[in-house]
């Protein structure tokens, strides 16, 4: 009988989670909460050190004289740019510039990468790299992946780590040793603070599970599930795939498929870079002519919601977490968009979501109304789009 995975670091996560609060992540079992509400594990990533299990990520090596070759035929992104130590966030799409996933590119060597993507991706990376040089392994399940995120986060790794991470800059990557185990870290994450990623061989997980928990008790180290990540990476703008983007390749109808330009990703595509690679005309078209749809922020006006629940008696009624839903965005009578994920944001102290949006609707500044339920009836806030990210504290690069 087909059963999800666990983790490497089950043993200590499924004993710590007060609620058996599971969510199912790529084949895997995870926790979604540790306690019975969110509230702290999500302040853990913003005001001290949250340890978050991230090893269902699918992982691969790509490896050999014609890597890089591979890598920049597959992406929009500028491989050859890459320096030795760099990590490289980045879309790949199909011939129709469609995403197909997303993930990062960590250089490990001259001809050696790391990928991770959310879905599994071993078979479309096999296919383009027919006739070329190059070892593809997958290696998801050799290794296992913590996220360590919040402002306390340096500190907290210094403690236990041999070589000092106060040089390691944003989007690099390290080899080091932590509590006698070899481990890479990364300066990434995916909740929009300071934040690194840790990959190990899951013989090592324990024992560096253990050794980052110990050395963060004094800097309140919190586990923390996917729920409380989900609103910190809504706060940093950050999407996710079958939430806020359907794979090319899993869509219905057209409708369904973005490309990286509409997900605001412009900044990850580098139609200066030469050669060929799978979708560029079609981004080279759409830039020309501009996106028909773009991600945006928006933020509902409080002021404007309230009287919508005060006309039935009651106070303000929010999602005590991030909501993974589809709620229509109007002009008026006219809807122009939806959002995909929606959020209340304790940092900010306000309703936000995440929204896709139909050309010319999509400009910062633009007023419009997003769907909330105010007692079984189907209602309109009011709000304005912004700009993404909605959080991004001055600690997160520096």
């Amino acid at each position: 009988m087909f059963q999800l995975k666990h983790t490497p670091f089950h043993e200590r996560t499924s004993k710590l989670s007060l609620p058996q609060n599971w969510r199912r992540w790529a084949g895997h079992i995870v926790v979604g909460s540790y306690d019975l509400h969110v509230e702290r594990e999500y302040w853990a990533i913003r005001d001290a050190v949250a340890l978050i299990d991230v090893s269902p990520l699918m992982k691969y090596m790509i490896e050999g004289p014609d890597a890089a070759r591979l890598l920049d035929k597959l992406v929009p992104r500028d491989i050859g740019k890459m320096a030795v130590g760099q990590v490289g966030y980045t879309g790949w799409c199909d011939d129709e510039g469609k995403l197909l996933d997303d993930g990062t590119i960590s250089r490990l060597g001259e001809t050696t990468f790391r990928l991770t993507s959310a879905e599994p991706s071993l078979r479309w990376l096999s296919m383009n790299a027919v006739g070329l040089d190059v070892t593809v392994t997958e290696v998801t399940e050799k290794m296992g992946a913590l996220s360590l995120q919040g402002p306390k986060a340096r500190t907290v790794l210094n403690l236990v780590c041999k070589k000092s991470l106060d040089k390691l800059k944003y989007f690099r990557v390290m080899e080091n040793t932590l509590a006698g185990k070899k481990v890479t870290i990364s300066r990434t994450g995916y909740t929009g603070d300071l934040g690194y990623e840790i990959w190990m061989e899951t013989a090592d997980a324990l024992a560096v599970w253990d050794a980052l928990m110990e050395a963060g008790h004094n800097y309140g180290i919190v586990p923390c599930g996917i729920l409380a990540m989900d609103m910190a990476r809504v706060e940093a703008g950050l999407f996710m795939i079958d939430v806020d983007y359907t794979a090319a390749n899993h869509a219905w109808i057209e409708g369904q498929k973005s490309s990286p330009l509409e997900m605001g990703l412009d900044w990850a595509v580098h139609l200066d870079k030469p050669g060929y690679f799978v979708g560029r005309r079609a981004l080279e078209r759409e830039q020309r002519e501009g996106s028909a749809w773009k991600l945006m922020g928006f933020e509902v006006d409080w002021a404007g919601m309230e009287p919508l629940f005060a006309a039935v008696g009651l106070p303000p009624q929010i999602p005590a977490m991030a909501v993974r839903g589809s709620l229509p965005v109007k002009q008026g009578d006219k809807q122009v968009g939806y959002a995909s994920t929606s959020t209340w944001s304790p940092v900010l102290k306000k309703y936000i979501a995440l929204v896709h949006l139909q050309r010319p609707y999509y400009e910062p500044g633009t007023p419009l109304t997003m769907e909330v339920t105010v007692e079984h009836k189907r209602l309109q806030a009011p709000g304005k789009v912004v700009k993404l990210p909605f959080y991004e504290p001055e600690w997160k690069k520096k």
